[in-house]
């Protein structure tokens, strides 16, 4: 293949109609010509030398140049002279620059030509690829139209216009199928940028690939003055979507349903009969559970903040409702307000407080030497531990129906009594175990509390300074995407997480392994944080 010998302008031509079938920039395929040439020309003249071709824009035209680097001391010969060298051929050349020498005019092999082509068409596929990321990787959470084009495995190829997306199978609704030809709507979840060229991920299982099918169904979605707060799907069976509006006159549940059910149904068809619950959003979680949890009835709602967990009492004939076949209905509700659900008939829930009362009941009684009347009477009121009664402010007590002066100051000295008792075995105890008195001096542990820590191998005080504030006061772990718990050594004894924190940071300052110094001066700084946060509002 003469190149000399070829139209000048026939390169400019090649470039330009493989830019245009490729649709990617003309200058790119010019560059992989001109790096497939200089290869060419390399194999030719020795793969040693720096031999670079130049394609001129306009004409066409095509020079062959041989570089070498100017450097103190050459390492390649080839590629690298001397300045006393350079300076023979060009007198004002300096280090670091380069010397060129134009190579005459040559003619290809066939091996050097198919290398030259395989150079190109490799170029040519780099900037395709990067075109097509480009592309898509700024379209991640819309949803795209395409055609599929075959099936591996399961997973479906779809062409997409300009590039192949994959529709996994585990993406897919449930018992669906298409076949060569089909046309598909997807949302593209993730774009990545290998080796082998950009991989365009699709989803229909998605919970955004709803919200987005809404969005393109109601305009009010689409205009914002709707907005979805939450979806969770069950994909091709059941899927519930917590939906807001921001115009008092436009009802959401309405909007989104549409005139005898159009817009939604629309999405059903979409998702293959996938039935779809539209729930007023509320900020109040337990509202907003309540609503998540239709069609069942709901008696009452208890909301644990600290283990984001929500107790729901129903009545004995919605248990199963509420529930939902194979505990759909509960999983689904729980995904969309982000918090564990455990839900209670109304009979298990009265079960559960009569043992509860029982139990403190007997403890009074045990330990107070009371009689069951007075015992149940203390419970009623809401008092659970010796501590309670020992150090409520003795007219609380005495207010209690049936309780006079006399009655209050004679239960308070015996809850203390029984406390004093219950403290001097938990000191003995502790002391067998091998407690130093380090960690009996530190205030803010109790000696039950002590007892425990040294029951689990904790026994100075620098062993306790050590440790987490989790592993006292307990905590909730994320184990394959569900909520364990964690049991805290003192979490018995009702520790907060704050107040395992401050307990052990205690410990580290006066160890001396923390300067009170630093803390302070952290605090003053979460104070300015409030304050400035205050005034901005």
């Amino acid at each position: 293949m003469s190149v000399t010998s070829a139209n000048r302008l026939e390169l400019l031509q090649i470039a330009d109609a493989v830019a245009r079938e490729k649709m990617i920039d003309p200058a790119l395929v010019i560059e992989a010509m001109e790096d497939s040439l200089g290869k060419a020309a390399r194999s030719r003249y020795g793969a040693e030398y720096d031999i670079r071709a130049k394609i001129d824009r306009k004409t066409g035209d095509l020079a062959m140049t041989r570089y070498r680097h100017v450097v103190e001391e050459p390492e390649n010969l080839f590629t690298e002279l001397t300045l006393e060298d350079a300076r023979r051929i060009k007198p004002d050349a300096e280090i670091g620059d380069y010397l060129t020498d134009s190579l005459p005019p040559m003619d290809f092999g066939r091996i050097a030509a198919q290398s030259a082509k395989q150079v190109i068409m490799q170029k040519v596929r780099e900037a395709e690829r990067l075109r097509q990321y480009e592309e898509f990787k700024d379209r991640v959470g819309e949803i795209i139209n395409g055609i599929v084009k075959r099936t591996e495995y399961g997973n479906v190829i779809v062409d997409v216009g300009r590039g192949e997306a994959i529709l996994r199978r585990d993406q897919l609704i449930q018992r669906e199928a298409f076949r060569n030809g089909d046309r598909v709507r997807a949302l593209i979840r993730e774009v990545r940028h290998e080796t082998r060229g950009p991989q365009i991920f699709l989803s229909r299982t998605a919970p955004e690939f709803l919200a987005e099918l809404f969005k393109m169904e109601v305009p009010e979605i689409y205009d914002g003055v709707i907005e979805i707060k939450a979806v969770a799907r069950d994909p091709g069976s059941r899927a519930k979507m917590g939906v807001i509006s921001y115009d008092s006159s436009i009802d959401p549940v309405g909007a989104c349903v549409g005139m005898r059910g159009s817009r939604v149904q629309a999405v059903v068809s979409e998702l293959q009969g996938e039935k779809i619950d539209i729930i007023p959003w509320n900020q109040d979680p337990a509202t907003f559970l309540v609503n998540a949890l239709q069609p069942a009835e709901v008696s009452k709602v208890v909301f644990d903040d600290d283990s984001e967990r929500i107790e729901v009492v129903v009545p004995d004939e919605q248990l199963s409702l509420a529930i939902g076949r194979r505990g759909q209905n509960v999983r689904l509700a729980s995904q969309l307000t982000g918090f564990d659900i455990d839900i209670l008939t109304e009979a298990q829930e009265s079960e559960r407080r009569q043992a509860e009362f029982a139990e403190r009941t007997q403890h009074f009684m045990e330990t107070m030497n009371v009689d069951e009347m007075v015992a149940q009477l203390l419970v009623a009121e809401g008092f659970a531990t010796l501590e309670e009664v020992a150090y409520v402010d003795l007219d609380e007590l005495s207010s209690i129906d049936g309780f006079d002066q006399n009655t209050a100051e004679e239960l308070q000295a015996r809850a203390r009594e029984s406390l004093e008792e219950i403290n001097a075995k938990a000191i003995e105890h502790a002391r067998e175990l091998g407690v130093e008195q380090s960690l009996f001096d530190f205030e803010g542990l109790t000696p039950q509390m002590i007892e425990t820590l040294a029951e689990d191998g904790i026994t100075s005080l620098e062993e306790f300074a050590r440790c987490a504030d989790w592993e006292l006061a307990g905590g909730y772990t994320t184990v394959d995407g569900k909520r364990v718990k964690d049991e805290g050594l003192l979490e018995k004894y009702d520790m907060s997480l704050e107040e395992a924190q401050t307990l052990v940071m205690n410990a580290r300052v006066q160890l001396g392994w923390v300067d009170p110094a630093d803390l302070v001066s952290e605090e003053p700084a979460e104070d300015e944080d409030e304050e400035a946060a205050e005034g901005e509002a």
